[in-house]
């Protein structure tokens, strides 16, 4: 009875610590609460682990989020700005509310017919992601090697790629580079799955995420700062649709260059900072995590991606020099696959969303902008048929849900058979 007392307790301070690390880092730095418009910060873990003795990397396959990217509706920039003018022309703006008024004007003027579009720092992530990547395994970038480079359809993440290939030319100019972005390859790189898309958000998950959005989300505070007459903001603008998008644009900001000059955090306080994370924290997991609330299948709207990945790191393996399989997508794509493998444990399924955080599960951690996972293949030689590897998510070594006795480096074969079976298990 005290064993399992004890054990019962150590639990319960680990959930409490994971909770209690969420809000510090938003404390710490509230750019976090930007939740899927967090800039990639770069690797936390600065070493990584040699592989076995006698291995060396031949093969990467890597699917990579788009960069850092400016609102893509543009209402987002249009509307807060219209809002405020028509109540500032009518002297219901607090001298806060003009002065946001000043940088949302700003924010608008620079994001003009740029909506959805790589920012300059978008750029700079995937080169230096691509920097690292061939500086940390030079064996797979040696020589005339071949580059095979995928992107969606989207031109964010076309320039994505064509940063990211830039950068490796101009470390090794010999590499051969393919490169394509069309339709044929939207199956496997963006799937729309219609079926699995219905199912995303059932009236149970619905009544669950409204419920919780309504304990945390509280207007206000805020818009008493903005507007003199709470009867007119009450009555005359959408108050929970501006409040969103002003704490989008608030994220946002991180990711162009005005983030040199100008804030919209001001605006909100510590604990609003923190709530606006928790809700999209809980949508993020509802739609495209493990959630059991709609039945806990959507990261199997990457099976087709999983199974191109797995077929051509089988194709490589057969060649003496493979080089790398590069893709460029979206976060939609990249966040389920993270669930999908449950890299991490983050394929995790946590009924009571009030959970999620004290299970460790923080959006900023899985899928910042430029968000990227890497398989790094390697063997003895060329006639080695003991392929190993490891996964790098947001270049950190990242454990699996299959044995090893070479953590974190796994055995190939072991992951073909777990997930193939695991892709076999989800009818359609």
């Amino acid at each position: 009875m005290k064993k399992t007392t004890l054990i019962l307790s150590a639990l319960l301070c680990a959930a409490m610590g994971f909770a209690q690390q969420s809000r510090t880092d938003i404390k710490t730095n509230p750019l976090f609460s930007a939740s899927s418009y967090y800039a990639y910060p770069g690797p936390l873990q600065q070493k990584l682990t040699p592989a076995p003795t006698g291995y060396k990397p031949f093969y990467i396959s890597h699917y990579g989020r788009h960069g850092s990217r400016w609102l893509i509706n543009k209402n987002d920039y249009l509307q807060p700005v219209a809002i405020l003018q028509r109540a500032d022309s009518l002297g219901k703006l607090t001298a806060l509310g003009r002065d946001i008024l000043r940088r949302l004007i700003m924010i608008r003027d620079a994001s003009k017919n740029r909506y959805g579009e790589l920012t300059q720092r978008g750029g700079e992530q995937h080169r230096q992601i691509a920097k690292r990547m061939i500086q940390n395994f030079p064996e797979v970038f040696a020589g005339r090697t071949n580059i095979d480079a995928r992107s969606t359809t989207v031109i964010r993440c076309i320039f994505s790629m064509e940063n990211a290939l830039q950068q490796l030319l101009l470390i090794n100019p010999e590499l051969q580079i393919k490169q394509d972005a069309s339709n044929h390859d939207m199956y496997y790189m963006n799937y729309d799955d219609p079926v699995l898309n219905k199912k995303k958000m059932p009236a149970k998950a619905d009544e669950a995420y409204k419920a919780f959005g309504k304990k945390f989300l509280h207007y206000d505070r805020v818009m008493n700062n903005l507007f003199n007459d709470s009867s007119y903001w009450k009555h005359q603008v959408k108050y929970e649709q501006l409040y969103r998008r002003l704490f989008s644009n608030a994220a946002n900001l991180q990711s162009t260059e005005l983030r040199h000059t100008i804030s919209l955090y001001d605006l909100f306080s510590d604990q609003e900072i923190y709530n606006n994370w928790r809700t999209e924290n809980a949508w993020w997991y509802i739609t495209y995590g493990g959630s059991p609330l709609n039945g806990g299948t959507q990261p199997f709207t990457q099976r087709n991606l999983l199974r191109n990945i797995i077929a051509q790191a089988d194709s490589c393996i057969q060649l003496e020099h493979p080089g790398a399989t590069l893709r460029y997508g979206h976060d939609t794509v990249i966040m389920p696959l993270t669930c999908l493998l449950d890299l991490d444990g983050l394929g995790m399924q946590v009924e009571n969303l009030e959970e999620l955080e004290t299970r460790g599960w923080y959006n900023y951690r899985i899928f910042p902008m430029a968000a990227n996972i890497q398989f790094v293949f390697y063997r003895k030689n060329a006639n080695d048929k003991d392929v190993i590897f490891k996964v790098l998510r947001n270049e950190n070594e990242a454990t699996l849900p299959i044995k090893t006795d070479i953590a974190p480096y796994y055995h190939w074969k072991d992951f073909k058979d777990y997930f193939l079976k695991k892709l076999d298990s989800y009818k359609e």
